[in-house]
């Protein structure tokens, strides 16, 4: 059996085909999302992935190269989804004073575009126009993006110019997207039925396990060396303290579970997106010790979600480092392909700590050499193997709602 990391990178290296297989012949069984990121964690001991998201911002940290093999993966997965398209759009967050993020939203347009399509940004939210019609932005690196009023006209969803064949959802939906999707023709990917409004981390990490414990017995690993300890405490309310007591119990279980007896145990929102609702701790008796200015911080998340189900987790320490700062990966995937990438470095937290925070940076690196037949001996093989089994537990995610 494969116990240690060293003989999983061989595994990866050396059998690297037969891995993607086997992961190729379970995404065509469920309803991939057509694109995602992966954040994943690696330690002296593991590699996990600690956060998968569905609708991802950050298509501005992948590098060039790797925006090509994106750009190639969109046209096959559109194709496929809406065959013959040609005019699309995407439907973003209205979060539109956020410059970084329209960097994200300028690039995520121009991969799209060099794939072949007409493609413009389109939005329902009324408040974000002013009562124009159209809203038009500089993002932070001073690229154009205008988004336009979006209209419903037979169940077809149209921009100012007219009827669109495709929409690709970039919006999370922690506040839901009000419309009757089921009666909406336009295809519009990923589904907008699966945004933080329904979806809860826990559930996930439920289908990554049963994804990882089979892919393991496939190939004859120790699946805790694909995975992150986990539990799920429901009914918790950190304004009343109502449940502190059960959360504080279920991270006592967590640590008593771990070999390594110095790790932290996160404690996340369920349903958290942005890097919100998470607090590191080192055990339940910090959960009890809490003052009013931590409780406030994990009781309400993005758009008033309330954090009353919690995803206790495994810290899992990361040993990954940029300019001496502890970093971690995110992998971004294209129609459950592992196509680019990025670390990010936070020189103001420590190695266990949540580096999705205040002092972050990114670090761009290009996996494009990661391809069908070559000799796979770079890290970033392993994280496109581990990205990959986490999106497809998201397709199983997908596949409930539906």
């Amino acid at each position: 059996m494969i116990t240690t990391k060293v003989q999983f990178e061989e595994l990866v290296t050396k059998n690297w085909n037969e891995l993607n297989a086997w992961i190729d012949q379970r995404m065509a069984e469920v309803p991939v999302p057509i694109y995602s990121s992966v954040d994943i964690r690696e330690s002296k001991t593991k590699f996990a992935p600690v956060d998968h998201n569905m609708y991802p911002a950050g298509f501005n940290n992948v590098c060039a190269l790797d925006q090509d093999a994106c750009s190639m993966a969109f046209k096959s997965a559109l194709e496929r989804l809406a065959p013959g398209c040609q005019t699309i759009a995407i439907l973003p967050e209205s979060n539109t004073k956020n410059s970084f993020y329209l960097d994200h939203l300028a690039i995520l347009g121009k991969i799209l575009r060099d794939a072949g399509f007409n493609v413009s940004f389109i939005s329902f939210d009324e408040t974000i126009f002013d009562g124009k019609e159209k809203l038009e932005l500089i993002s932070f690196s001073k690229f154009d993006v205008k988004i336009e009023k979006a209209k419903i006209v037979d169940g077809i969803i149209h921009n100012q110019a007219g009827a669109l064949e495709a929409v690709i959802l970039n919006n999370d939906q922690s506040k839901p997207i009000e419309l009757e999707w089921d009666s909406i023709k336009t295809p519009v990917v990923p589904t907008p039925k699966i945004g933080w409004f329904k979806r809860h981390k826990v559930r996930h990490f439920r289908f990554y396990k049963e994804v990882v414990d089979s892919f393991a017995a496939k190939f004859d690993i120790d699946p805790n060396l694909l995975m992150a300890d986990f539990t799920c405490v429901d009914g918790v309310d950190f304004g009343t303290k109502d449940g502190l007591d059960k959360l504080a119990t279920a991270v006592d279980k967590v640590k008593g579970r771990i070999e390594n007896k110095n790790a932290k145990i996160f404690v996340k929102g369920s349903q958290g997106t942005y890097g919100m609702g998470i607090m590191v701790v080192d055990s339940g008796e910090d959960i009890l010790t809490m003052n009013r200015k931590e409780r406030n911080k994990m009781d309400i998340g993005k758009n008033s979600i309330k954090f009353t189900t919690l995803l206790v987790q495994e810290g899992v320490e990361t040993i990954i480092k940029y300019d001496e700062m502890p970093a971690e990966v995110t992998i971004y995937l294209v129609d459950g392909k592992g196509l680019g990438g990025f670390m990010r470095a936070n020189g103001e937290r420590d190695s266990q700590a949540n580096l999705n925070s205040r002092g972050m940076i990114f670090k761009k690196y290009c996996i494009s050499e990661i391809r069908e037949n070559q000799d796979h001996k770079c890290k970033e093989a392993v994280y496109s193997v581990i990205a990959r089994l986490a999106t497809l537990a998201a397709g199983h995610e997908i596949k409930e709602v539906l």
